[in-house]
């Protein structure tokens, strides 16, 4: 007897975190590791690749965590409430520090299509030739070929750890058939693992990518359900230039009111930004991320 037909207008919901049998298995070959992370990333796939998510802020909350990471493994001590506090309270003609532009190197990264200039232009240091090579380098699934690639910049490049992890994300991106990049590896690889190779070194990133994949699929989700809410309510907001206002909201981890929402791009003044802010707080459709009562910074 064949299984019932789910009509079209009825489509099965997708999934709000990965299944526990690929979550919580324990790999205990590299053979399982891979599996494993190939069904995570098939998982986050279907997500991804869905029109409501806010696929930009999906990304550049994703720069962040592969930031802290970076920091992290560098033996820093910032974390991501000072990493948005650099880039985000950061004023027209001002300089971030260290941590600061790490951050603001992976936002970057992932702001723009995958193509050999886009990624030089982020990454000056690099040969464009050398990423071209890189990106068309490399058989296999996805994960394997990200590590190989890994391997390659490292050797050319022993100190640039994370414009290596960037090309790493790039091309696990294009072999799952993706034009932007989402930071996996570059948000969950430690700093022993990056001083693996081989097979260590892929079964290392397997590990990553499953972890990565189901933090990505949650926060995903979630915000889809935060940019819905958002949308929806916008019309009934009085503010002037709202709308410009939304469209940052739904494409940036952060923003400061007095900054983001007084420059060419929106044109608020600093007390309808500051009220509008305040009053988005309230509907419980954006949050207050930073804490302080002062230097605010507000997201989905």
């Amino acid at each position: 007897m064949l299984p019932p037909r789910i009509p079209p207008e009825n489509p099965p919901p997708f999934p709000r975190r990965l299944p526990a049998w690929i979550a919580s298995a324990r790999a205990e070959t590299a053979e399982d590791a891979a599996f494993l992370a190939g069904a995570a990333l098939s998982a986050l796939q279907l997500v991804l690749t869905q029109a409501d998510v806010p696929h930009a802020l999906v990304r550049d909350r994703r720069a962040l965590s592969a930031a802290e990471a970076s920091v992290i493994r560098a033996g820093r001590t910032e974390r991501a409430a000072n990493l948005r506090d650099e880039v985000h309270l950061l004023r027209p003609g001002d300089q971030t520090g260290p941590a600061g532009a790490v951050f603001a190197l992976w936002r970057q990264a992932v702001a723009k299509p995958i193509a050999v200039g886009t990624l030089h232009a982020v990454l000056p240091g690099i040969a464009p030739t050398d990423i071209a090579t890189w990106m068309d380098a490399g058989q296999g699934a996805p994960v394997a070929r990200a590590c190989a690639v890994f391997e390659a910049v490292r050797m050319t490049h022993p100190r640039a750890e994370d414009p290596a992890l960037i090309l790493a994300d790039a091309v696990l991106a294009q072999a799952m058939g993706n034009n932007m990049i989402m930071p996996l590896l570059g948000a969950h690889l430690t700093a022993r693992d990056l001083r693996k190779s081989g097979a260590d070194l892929r079964v290392a990133g397997y590990a990553a990518v499953r972890k990565a994949a189901a933090e990505t699929l949650a926060e995903a989700q979630d915000l889809r359900d935060r940019a819905a809410k958002l949308i929806a309510i916008a019309p009934k907001l009085r503010a002037k230039r709202t709308a410009a206002a939304v469209d940052l909201f739904l494409t940036r981890d952060a923003l400061s009111p007095s900054l983001a929402l007084t420059g060419p791009g929106v044109g608020m003044s600093d007390r309808a930004a500051r009220r509008l802010c305040d009053r988005l707080v309230e509907l419980n459709v954006v949050r207050e991320l930073s804490g302080r009562d002062t230097f605010r910074l507000y997201g989905l």
